[in-house]
């Protein structure tokens, strides 16, 4: 079965040919660190980690590269605005260095609970300004680069096709509609390299040819991305909301530098939503790890959650849906205890692995091969022996550490007195909650209320 993938450069499912055989070129955007991710940012890193997964499914090799971007993301993508890690600094009165080192081991700790394999390279902007000064050095020669008083920006019009990622409709975008930026001779020009101000020292700044500054968030993701995996690769992953700016200047970029596509396949994930709307930080209404073990759920909950909609569709968040996902896990963890227990052997699997393999390879259709996981654990033509062994392979895609499941030692009847007690106290009534806590401490349990939520324990 030949794995398939909608490129967004095309706008239609391919079949996946990589430059080398068996071996992947992968470049994901990373996060910006001046804040906790959200679980909006995180399904684009779940539905990136089911590629990876389904790539090492078909025997590929994968040279993973994810970017760190700790300078240079201003907080309009029109390059205007404060730069994030500055703005994150004056929020918490501490460094920018500070700041990027501590919201990088906190991604870190994020991805690692959400069962999302880690890139082969971690790289950080920071560490790479030797090679986007180079990179807008080629530029320069080349005529695609321009200064201002602001800084020195790419000339979107010196380039033929600029937006096809994006399908822009160049001549009907107004003057301005990215950018205040008045000195700009096309409203769809970008920044290279932006100017310190000359009222004040900015933390993270650097000598350039053309004056002491930072460099465009977009120029990282060329410069890493082509000393990594080369000036053309593979596969290019992100959010939607990267296609009309970020993506779009990034090709730009590495096309004006070489002449080159950079990028066979771009692909791209679809929002977390809170009901009508996007999850984002300036939409002031996003949701952490940590929020989710706050109240009580773990975060394979939401691994679950984000295995039932397909990465192109938008993912529709609310705790009703997350409850749901938490007991069709919970339901699924107490079948494999069943079955592993159970010794019987009969029938074959190869349609169930066959059938499996055709639906992730249908352009990552995870949410089939979950269903298919539940159809295969009620067969009754399949023996316990042949379902667990197959329900350990197809976790190999879902991530969810199947097979490091244990038999629980806290009865049902006490879970859902926990989970009674924890709607009293969400309802503020405090007499009715301790109730039910020394109802369940006479039945020889303890509550424990943790940061990751509720915790019972035998009374020993």
């Amino acid at each position: 079965m030949v794995l398939k993938l909608y490129n967004t450069l095309t706008r239609k499912k391919e079949n996946f040919k990589p430059l080398k055989d068996k071996k992947v070129g992968l470049y994901t955007c990373g996060p910006t660190v001046y804040n906790y991710a959200h679980i909006g940012n995180l399904r684009t890193y779940l539905f990136e980690d089911f590629l990876k997964r389904v790539l090492q499914y078909n025997k590929y090799q994968i040279n993973h590269v994810m970017n760190i971007t700790d300078v240079g993301h201003l907080t309009s993508d029109s390059d205007t605005g404060e730069d994030k890690l500055e703005k994150g600094a004056k929020r918490e009165n501490k460094s920018v260095w500070e700041i990027a080192e501590f919201y990088t081991k906190e991604f870190k700790k994020d991805i690692r609970k959400l069962n999302i394999l880690p890139p082969n390279l971690w790289c950080k902007a920071t560490d790479h300004i030797k090679e986007q000064v180079n990179l807008i050095k080629k530029l320069e020669k080349k005529g695609f680069t321009y200064q201002t008083p602001d800084g020195v920006y790419f000339n979107t019009s010196k380039l033929k096709n600029y937006g096809k990622l994006a399908k822009l409709k160049i001549k009907d975008l107004k003057a301005g509609a990215r950018t205040a930026v008045r000195d700009k001779k096309n409203p769809t020009d970008f920044a290279l390299w932006k100017f310190s101000p000359k009222d004040k020292k900015r933390s993270m700044e650097w000598e350039s040819p053309w004056g002491v500054g930072f460099p465009g968030w977009h120029l990282e993701c060329s410069a890493m991305s082509m000393k990594y995996l080369g000036e053309t690769f593979d596969i290019h992953c992100g959010g939607i909301d990267h296609i009309p700016v970020h993506h779009t200047n990034e090709i730009a970029q590495s096309v004006g530098a070489t002449g080159k596509q950079p990028v066979k396949y771009w692909v791209h994930g679809e929002f977390l939503t809170l009901g009508k709307e996007r999850m984002g930080k300036s939409e002031s209404n996003f949701i952490t790890i940590s929020t989710l073990e706050e109240k009580g759920f773990y975060p394979l909950d939401y691994r679950y959650l984000s295995l039932t909609t397909h990465y192109r569709k938008k993912l529709s968040f609310d705790w009703d849906n997350l409850k749901s996902a938490r007991n069709a896990l919970e339901k699924l963890k107490a079948r494999i205890i069943e079955i592993k227990n159970s010794k019987t052997s009969k029938g074959s699997t190869k349609e169930y692995e066959k059938k499996f393999l055709d639906y992730i390879n249908d352009d990552l259709n995870i949410p089939k091969s979950l269903a298919l996981t539940w159809k295969m654990l009620k067969d009754s033509k399949l023996g316990s022996k042949q379902k667990y062994k197959l329900i350990l392979k197809f976790d190999e895609i879902l991530g969810l550490d199947l097979d490091k499941i244990k038999e629980s030692s806290i009865p049902s009847e006490i879970k859902k007195l926990a989970q009674e007690r924890e709607k009293y106290r969400k309802q503020k009534n405090y007499a009715k909650a301790d109730e039910i806590r020394n109802k369940i401490k006479e039945k020889g349990f303890i509550l424990e209320d943790t940061k990751q939520g509720i915790k019972i324990k035998k009374n020993s």
